[in-house]
This record gives structure tokens, C-alpha cells and sequence, in this order.
């Protein structure tokens, strides 16, 4: 089945393959984290019982989502010592402390603080208890930042020197860790992984309108996550703009791919809305275009020059279809983030964001929208970065290990299979889960929060009525 395919696309894709199936967990799981953390202040704040129901609901989710994803990215470093094991050995005096920085200082903080969170409210009280799900929150997004880290450093190496036997050693760390691009990707996956969570937690609520089964619970989580695109979405686009300039400050081609700009423009660049690249002409074919934008948008100048991919050697061009349809893909997902959260504003100033079918139907099937999103933002930026794995120093031919082809096929195949048993199945019941009105959970203990010996709650009696929405 594999027959004809080289060692190096064959480990290329069993990455690819691996890495697509572990980012869908941890851009849940990071959103989900601090949702949970605000859930259980909320509880602590008002006694409202919703909130708590709420937090049971959706911490027995976040558990089974946290656990596929440690599973799934244990399998992925393995990749490291088999396929790439080249790229290990040049990069690891760099990349190797900080993975394992992640690991001391995140990880441990995410599975020390776990358990409470999960099981402990009842044994360390209401205080403790909130103070370990901030730290499993604070946790996710410092593990975010850790592996934003690394992969950054790979797009905009810095503060490095090559030893004698052509190993990247560190020269400034805090070059490294804070090199060019950071803090644009990890403000732009943080966000990411916030929008995924508000789309599955409203997708999940507008599910429950859907069936007419929607509680209490399920009015509130829709609310909330409707509240959360509004507010995160602008600030995703922002984040996004900011990005792409960076990028094409530091990585041009990977900005021309996503452009389809074949040619130079001395005198304005238009933006392709749509087109299909033609690679071996070296155009857009079918193309829909707006005249100088891509000028504006990048050099704020309608007639500003922008080179193109014939400035750049072909060897050194990354894979243009795929980087230019996976980047339409993911913004034109982000505008449309953007249109339902206008929409549910309207709904709520008009007071039918609960009674408005249409819009229960269009967030349901924007719910999984966020992961094809994160899914389009990944491919485009690693695709992009094609043909180095340290971008413009080291290529991902010169980064393979010697394994065979069929090895490498073997591996693939396998891991194909047990993939889509182990997670389809695990899945499968992440969906079964949110397809049960929270209210109606029958594990779910609604007494549990109250402090040990008082029977009260912290913030005073518990008030039945929710705020209003």
C-alpha cells in the first residue's frame, strides 16, 4: 500500500499523523482547564448550584481528554530516537532541556494537582480544592508554553553556535527560549485552544436545545461558551495579523506560499481569496483576487512591493497547494467564529439566544470547527517551514535517521490502526458524555461541595435561582 515511498515522506507523514491526533487533546484540554477554573470560583463566589454541576460535568471530560493526550504524546516523542534520530542528536543540547523543563515543571504540576481536583474537594476542602484546579490551569498553558517554545526556536533559531561536530549548542538562553517568534505563537495556540473549548462547550449546549432536553446546566454552558467566542475571537484575529507579520519578517516564503504569490509585484501584491496553485506553471489558476490587499495587509502600503516565490531557489520552496489551502481554511473558520458570535449577540440583545433554533443548529455544527481550525493553523506553519526542520540551517532530509522504508511503512501502518481503535474509541465515549444533559449525570454529587463539618457553603447559603445570563 505504501510501495514507492521514500524513508523520509514516510516518517514525515507518521509524524504528521501522530502529531495531528495529539494536538487535538491538549488544544481541548488547555481551554477546557481554565474553564473548570472558572466554573469552581464561580461556585465558591455566588453558591449557585449550576456552577458545580457544571464542574462535575465537564472535569469528568477534561480527565478522559487530559489522558489521551498524555498517551498519544508519549507515542509521538518516541519519533524522536527512530525516525529523526539525526535531528535529536544536532538539536538536543537545545531542545532537549527545554523539553524536559516541560515535563519537570508542567507536567508534574498537571499530575500533581490532578487527582485533587478530580477526587479531593471533600478532602481538602473548597479552598484547596479551587487552588489545585488553578494550578492544573496555570499547568496547561505553561506546558503550552514550553513545546511553543521549542517549535518556535525551530522557525526562528537564535542565541546558538554550531560545535565542531555540528551540533547546536546554546550560546543564550534566553534568546532560545524567547527567540522572535514565541510570543506570537503562543499567544496565537493559547487563544486557539480557548476558542476550540467555548466551540464544544457551546456545541454540546446547543446539542441539548436541539434533542429538548436542555437544562439549566446546558442553558448556562451555552451562554458562557457564546460569551467566549465574542470576546476571544477579535482578539484571535488580531493575534493572527500580528503573527502573519512576523512571519514574514522572519520566514518570507512561507508567507508567499500562503499568499500563492508566485511572482514578484513591484508595485502591490493582490490577495487571493480562492484559486487552485499550479505548480508546474507556476500560477494561480481560477483565481479570485483583490488588487493590492496583500500590500496593505503586510506593509500597510496599497503599492508596496512584495517579492515572490521566483526570488526563492526551487529546492528551497515549501509545498504551496497545501500551505495555501490549509491557511483559507483556517482563516476563513476564524470569520466565521466571527459571524457566530455577532449572531449570538444579536440573539441575546433581542433575548432569544435561548429560543433561536438556527443558531442552536449553526453552533452544533461549528462545535468540532475549532480542532480544523488548530488542524489548518498546524499544517500551514509546519508545512510552511518545509524544507528545514531548523529553518534555513538544518533540512529534514539531513534530519532522518538511516531506517529503511518498510520499517518506517510497518511502523506507519500500525500505528494507523491503533490510532483509530484507541482514540475513535475514546472518542466515542468523550461524545457519548456530552451527549447526556449535565443535570442528568447520575454520578454527579451535588453535595460534594460544601466544606468538610460546616454542611454550608463557603460564600453563605446557596441560592437555587442562576444570575441572570
Amino acid at each position: 500500500m505504501l510501495d514507492g515511498f521514500s524513508a523520509e515522506i514516510l516518517a514525515r507523514f507518521q509524524f504528521a499523523f501522530t502529531v495531528s491526533f495529539h494536538i487535538i487533546f491538549p488544544s481541548f484540554s488547555i481551554g477546557l482547564a481554565s474553564y473548570l477554573a472558572v466554573l469552581n470560583a464561580l461556585w465558591l463566589k455566588t453558591g449557585n448550584e449550576t456552577y458545580l454541576t457544571l464542574f462535575n460535568y465537564w472535569k469528568k471530560i477534561f480527565a478522559v481528554a487530559f489522558g489521551m493526550g498524555v498517551v498519544s504524546g508519549i507515542v509521538m516523542s518516541y519519533q524522536f530516537g527512530t525516525n529523526w534520530s539525526v535531528f535529536s542528536d544536532r538539536t538536543g543540547p537545545i531542545l532537549g532541556p527545554l523539553m524536559a523543563y516541560e515535563i519537570l515543571s508542567a507536567f508534574f504540576l498537571e499530575a500533581g494537582f490532578l487527582g485533587i481536583m478530580l477526587f479531593g474537594r471533600k478532602r481538602v476542602g473548597d479552598k484547596l480544592h479551587m487552588f489545585a484546579t488553578a494550578m492544573v490551569a496555570f499547568g496547561t498553558v505553561m506546558s503550552a508554553t514550553w513545546i511553543l517554545s521549542v517549535n518556535s526556536w525551530m522557525h526562528t533559531p537564535v542565541g546558538y553556535s554550531i560545535n565542531e561536530v555540528g551540533q547546536f549548542v546554546p550560546e543564550d538562553w534566553w534568546q532560545i527560549v524567547f527567540n522572535p517568534s514565541f510570543p506570537y505563537r503562543l499567544f496565537h495556540m493559547v487563544l486557539a485552544a480557548y476558542l476550540t473549548t467555548a466551540l464544544v462547550v457551546a456545541g454540546a449546549g446547543a446539542y441539548h436545545f436541539l434533542k429538548g432536553d436542555a437544562d439549566e446546566p446546558s442553558r448556562k454552558m451555552f451562554s458562557m461558551g457564546m460569551w467566549m467566542l465574542v470576546i476571544v475571537t477579535p482578539l484571535q484575529i488580531l493575534a493572527g495579523d500580528l503573527h502573519g507579520l512576523n512571519t514574514y519578517k522572519h520566514q518570507p516564503q512561507k508567507v508567499m506560499a500562503m499568499e500563492g504569490h508566485y511572482d514578484s509585484y513591484p508595485d502591490g501584491a493582490p490577495l487571493y481569496l480562492f484559486g487552485i496553485p499550479n505548480a508546474e506553471e507556476k500560477r494561480i489558476d481560477y483565481a479570485i483576487k483583490i488588487p493590492k490587499l496583500a500590500s496593505l495587509i503586510l506593509k500597510k502600503d496599497l503599492n508596496a512591493p512584495l517579492d515572490g516565490l521566483d526570488t526563492i531557489a526551487d529546492e528551497d520552496e515549501p509545498p504551496v497547494a497545501l500551505v495555501f489551502f490549509s491557511f483559507r481554511i483556517m482563516v476563513g473558520l476564524g470569520f466565521a467564529m466571527l459571524g457566530l458570535g455577532i449572531w449570538s449577540l444579536w440573539a441575546r440583545y433581542r433575548g432569544t439566544i435561548h429560543t433561536s433554533p438556527w443558531l442552536h443548529r449553526a453552533s452544533f455544527a461549528m462545535g468540532p470547527m475549532g480542532f480544523v481550525a488548530v488542524l489548518a493553523g498546524w499544517i500551514t506553519t509546519e508545512v510552511g517551514r518545509q524544507p528545514f526542520t531548523v529553518y534555513g540551517l538544518m533540512r529534514t532530509s539531513e534530519s532522518l535517521a538511516p531506517v529503511a522504508a518498510p520499517a518506517v511503512a510497518a511502523s506507519l501502518i500500525a500505528f494507523i490502526v491503533v490510532y483509530f481503535f484507541v482514540f475513535g474509541a475514546g472518542t466515542f465515549y468523550l461524545l457519548r458524555m456530552m451527549g447526556v444533559p449535565p443535570a442528568d449525570q447520575k454520578k454527579i454529587n451535588l453535595r460534594e461541595g460544601p466544606m468538610r463539618g460546616t454542611g454550608q457553603h463557603p460564600a453563605g447559603p446557596r441560592s437555587s435561582a442562576a444570575p441572570a445570563e
